[in-house]
């Protein structure tokens, strides 16, 4: 049994940007939650009320920042949030739209469905394909005291109107764009070779998985290429959606420490663990494991039965750095990030094969 939440409208499209506007016509108040690029794209949307813009939100956004932006909402005390980014952003601007003007602390919502509403309006324009957290009803803010990551999920974080427009990703860098559609990839793939796979859920990770195959290649080659743009920020929602009754597993807890340890971003440490966890979950989920190679064109590269292989080839012909030791982890810090992956158990606990510490180490080994 599962429950599916999607946003109440969606828009698609070059130049759907520009039509949050009018929906949100009567807004008077509007508290944009942005990074210092993004923000640039705030006269696109079309907004007549009175704009507040928060643009200091970094790459894995943390208490302090949550926080700071949560002080600066209740400042504007508004009656529409905008997130203006990516995953990142749309994190942060579900928090706030829910919490700014309640008594609840982000601690007394952390887990699932600890969050008493929302009265808030929230726009989630995505300006990556990767996260698809315009799709979802999770947040993820990190704790810099433990080095972890505070999940929050609930319906009442899902937007009232999620809009894709290809042309807000022109400007991310190649090395940008072929990480983050990867993560958005991982999404589709975690979830539907997931103890808890729902026929539902594959059918929106099979369109995932299409797409990136079919455009990922061409958005690195051509930022412009406002197709495989579109094509990319489809693939990142249906990942998105693949996470709310589904959820992601072993790959995603693998790369959460080396966010929160190491720093990476979010799609880079997923693009880095992508490939040795497809592998090391083939023999349990074979058949959808063909699948995934089928739909990424690497039917010839895994003839001789090498996965890891083909599949660590097709993420480094995209441009991706893949060792861990090249983005600075050392290798005695290995140890403490399988520690902090195997104790996610939220996640590990729905990958199809079990995975012991030696293994997340073994793992980490094999990509440094």
């Amino acid at each position: 049994m599962i429950t599916l939440h999607q946003p109440k409208r969606l828009e698609i499209g070059a130049g759907a940007s520009g039509r949050v506007g009018a929906w949100a016509e009567d807004a008077q108040r509007i508290f944009v939650l942005a990074t210092p690029h993004t923000s640039g794209f705030v006269d696109r949307l079309g907004l007549k009320g009175q704009v507040s813009v928060f643009d200091a939100i970094p790459g894995e956004p943390d208490i302090p920042t949550f926080e700071a932006a949560l002080a600066a909402a209740r400042e504007a005390r508004p009656d529409l949030v905008v997130g203006l980014g990516g995953g990142s952003v749309l994190d942060v601007a579900k928090l706030v739209a829910a919490l700014w003007d309640g008594e609840q602390t982000l601690r007394d919502v952390a887990g699932p469905n600890r969050v008493a509403g929302r009265r808030t309006r929230l726009a989630q324009v995505a300006t990556t394909a990767g996260t698809g957290s315009e799709a979802g009803i999770r947040s993820l803010i990190t704790d810099p005291g433990v080095g972890a990551k505070i999940a929050v999920e609930s319906p009442h974080l899902i937007a009232d109107i999620a809009v894709l427009d290809p042309e807000l990703t022109y400007s991310v860098p190649s090395a940008v764009t072929a990480a983050t559609g990867i993560d958005a990839m991982a999404h589709c793939v975690e979830a539907f070779t997931n103890l808890n796979a729902h026929p539902v859920i594959d059918g929106f990770a099979r369109m995932g998985i299409d797409l990136v195959g079919r455009y990922l290649a061409r958005a690195v080659a051509d930022g412009s290429d406002t197709e495989a743009r579109e094509g990319m920020m489809l693939a990142s929602f249906y990942g998105g959606i693949c996470l709310g009754p589904v959820n992601t597993a072993a790959g995603h807890a693998l790369a959460y420490p080396l966010g929160t340890l190491l720093h990476l971003p979010h799609g880079l440490a997923n693009a880095i663990i992508f490939p040795h966890v497809l592998a090391y979950n083939q023999p349990v989920a074979a058949e959808k494991t063909a699948e995934v190679v089928r739909a990424l064109g690497l039917v010839e590269q895994t003839r001789d039965g090498d996965l890891l292989k083909a599949a660590h080839g097709f993420c480094a012909r995209l441009g991706v750095e893949m060792s861990l030791g090249a983005h600075g982890a050392t290798q005695d810090q290995l140890s403490r990030f399988a520690h902090d992956a195997h104790g996610i158990r939220r996640l590990m606990n729905n990958n199809p094969r079990e995975m012991t510490e030696g293994d997340v180490l073994a793992i980490y080994k094999a990509a440094f």
